[in-house]
């Protein structure tokens, strides 16, 4: 039975035209589903579904999405990160929490906590990134921290009240994959496909509750202070003190991205 599925451009282009029109036709796409991004029941044979196509160095996962939820796409990631992935699916081993990948200066990396927000009696779907070290300027070598300065030119704005949503940041997007944090992506160079800007070594796990909230929202909102200033903070109530304080002191910025792939 035919299948409402969107297969797009590039998902073609990887998986051939033989093979696309297999899938269109019903041949092997399943009736029913879990959305690699919410991770709720779908039905490709009752509402839209989105090919979604992740492609490592040697492994491809063809995944179906609700079309509500991201659109078809070819999606690259590391190849230890696809077969993390892939055994998240297979459920032969639990998803793992891994160090960010290297920033810019001094060997530092980016640490990322996930975390529900309350602003204006809403809950939102939060990341707060603390690098672990000074970051210093590219091609600098000098000893000052550029950390905010940096975000800032990228269109990150300081936050003088955690009580108010952060401005959206144009071009930057989170993606949430598989139900599991990927990677935040920031845009390319001469208006060229997103690259990511923190990408997870192996995809990281967030709670039921915030992944429902980032995908009512559709969107993310993501803090940013200089080491030293959040801390890893065991529950939501500390990590939204840290982040009044680190407000308070001039030292948070922020920005909201929408929720979405490459």
């Amino acid at each position: 039975m035919p299948r409402m599925l969107d297969v797009s451009e590039d998902v073609r282009a990887e998986i051939g035209d033989e093979e696309a029109d297999r899938l269109l036709a019903g041949e092997n796409a399943p009736g029913s589903y879990d959305c690699t991004s919410c991770r709720t029941p779908g039905d490709s044979e009752q509402e839209r579904t989105s090919t979604v196509l992740f492609v490592g160095e040697e492994t491809a996962v063809l995944a179906f999405a609700h079309a509500t939820c991201i659109p078809s796409q070819v999606v690259r990631v590391a190849e230890e990160q696809l077969q993390g992935a892939v055994r998240s699916i297979t459920a032969t081993e639990p998803p793992a929490a891994a160090p960010a990948a290297p920033a810019a200066g001094d060997q530092a990396v980016l640490g990322v906590t996930s975390g529900l927000v309350l602003i204006e009696g809403e809950l939102h779907p939060a990341l707060v990134v603390e690098p672990t070290a000074p970051i210093a300027r590219p091609g600098s070598d000098g000893v000052m921290d550029e950390f905010l300065p940096l975000l800032i030119e990228q269109g990150f704005l300081p936050v003088a009240d955690v009580n108010r949503k952060p401005a959206p940041v144009a071009g930057w997007s989170v993606l949430l994959a598989m139900g599991q944090l990927h990677a935040i992506l920031q845009p390319g160079t001469g208006g060229g496909s997103p690259v990511a800007w923190w990408q997870a070594h192996q995809p990281l796990q967030v709670t039921d509750g915030w992944r429902a909230a980032a995908n009512k929202s559709h969107t993310v909102l993501v803090f940013a202070a200089p080491v030293g200033s959040i801390g890893q903070q065991p529950r939501e109530d500390l990590l939204r003190d840290a982040l009044e304080k680190a407000a308070a002191d001039g030292r948070l910025v922020a920005g909201s991205m929408p929720l979405a792939g490459t």
